[in-house]
């Protein structure tokens, strides 16, 4: 009975071990899409631009953001939400992917743009104002879509104050 025992926790061991590499995928781009998704709208030049977004708001999943995505849809983006407006700091670290980044006030006026930011890159990335949401899109995007300063956003996880 005991060694009935000890070959059954050997298999759930051998298993949990087989398992990991799908956890690691999860936390390594795949699982992303386990974040909420929303519709995002940035008001530009009077145009309404759409994105679907990926929904950041855990200190968690904060942290991931899109690291280690080596591709994204050009009308999808991650939407960072923090609890309070303050100064912001990003860095490009174990993304490969190229991107705009745009800082969000409060009120869901952009108030920095950080444009064709450099993959895999460590230097750090300041909002230049406070900030409350952070938008990541693909790099040009704000460019060819003529996005600026002063613009707008919004979306369900904005609440704009």
């Amino acid at each position: 009975m005991f060694l009935r025992f000890l070959r059954f926790s050997a298999i759930l061991i051998a298993l949990s071990f087989c398992l990991q590499p799908a956890a690691r995928a999860e936390t390594t781009g795949k699982g992303q899409d386990a974040l909420p998704k929303e519709t995002l709208i940035v008001e530009s030049g009077g145009k309404e631009h759409r994105f679907v977004v990926e929904v950041a708001a855990s200190e968690q999943q904060r942290a991931m953001g899109l690291m280690f995505r080596e591709e994204m849809a050009a009308d999808h983006g991650m939407l960072f939400v923090f609890e309070g407006e303050g100064d912001r700091y990003f860095w490009m670290k174990n993304t490969p992917l190229p991107l705009d980044i745009l800082f969000i006030g409060a009120t869901g006026r952009i108030v920095g743009i950080a444009a064709d930011t450099i993959p895999y890159s460590e230097a750090v990335i300041p909002s230049g104002a406070p900030a409350r949401f952070v938008l990541e899109l693909n790099a040009g995007t704000s460019a060819r879509l003529g996005m600026n300063v002063g613009d707008t956003a919004s979306s369900p996880s904005m609440k704009v104050e």
